[in-house]
């Protein structure tokens, strides 16, 4: 027997387009986010959940809430699975944010695993906040299936933990809007069956 996490990336966002750094930044799904995850949702209609969890932030709420309704399952909110805190590069685009600061931007692209948003987090602290937060949520619900629904950087922490990967593969592993990843556990080692699958449904 094993834990299976579903674990996904909330929808598309307004001004997606513009490719911000949003980090903390509460913004709200865009109509082509709210589409994505009605396509996960009927994906995963027929998987027995035993429970449904998510960021606190709007984006990530509002995507559990649609992957959600079909179960009749509401949602857990755990703030410890928000995204990177991104600290004075919110809201900015990378051109931006490289004619503002671009040696801070280039030490950035260099060294994306231990760099540390200016007045905001580095890996180690989104891992030592969201890593703890997700393992417990696995321990309590033993040999069933639940949802996780979180961020592009906390999804890719998660699954560079359970592959053995160094942190430095961060970027390496895709994570695009309402995409769905599974994951198994069983005893104390992971297996992961999909990775970054929209099914075409991606945008």
């Amino acid at each position: 027997m094993a834990t299976t996490v579903y674990l996904v990336r909330h929808g598309s966002v307004v001004g997606a387009e513009a490719r911000r750094f949003i980090g903390h930044l509460d913004v709200p799904l865009s109509p082509l986010g709210e589409r994505q995850m009605a396509a996960v949702a009927r994906r995963m209609a027929g998987v027995s959940l035993d429970a449904v969890y998510a960021s606190d932030l709007a984006r990530t709420r509002r995507s559990a809430e649609i992957l959600a309704a079909p179960h009749g399952l509401d949602i857990v909110a755990v703030p410890e699975l928000r995204e990177f805190a991104m600290g004075r590069w919110e809201g900015l685009t990378a051109e931006q944010i490289r004619e503002l600061d671009g040696a801070a931007f280039a030490a950035w692209m260099a060294d994306v695993a231990g760099y540390q948003f200016p007045e905001g987090e580095s890996l180690s602290q989104l891992t030592r906040r969201a890593w703890p937060a997700f393992e417990r949520i696995v321990d309590a619900h033993p040999d069933r299936s639940i949802a996780v629904v979180a961020h592009g950087g906390t999804n890719r922490m998660i699954l560079c933990r359970v592959l053995g990967l160094e942190n430095q593969r961060l970027l390496a592993l895709g994570q695009d809007y309402g995409c769905l990843s599974v994951l198994s556990r069983s005893g104390n080692r992971w297996t992961l069956s999909a990775l970054n699958d929209d099914h075409g449904e991606g945008g």
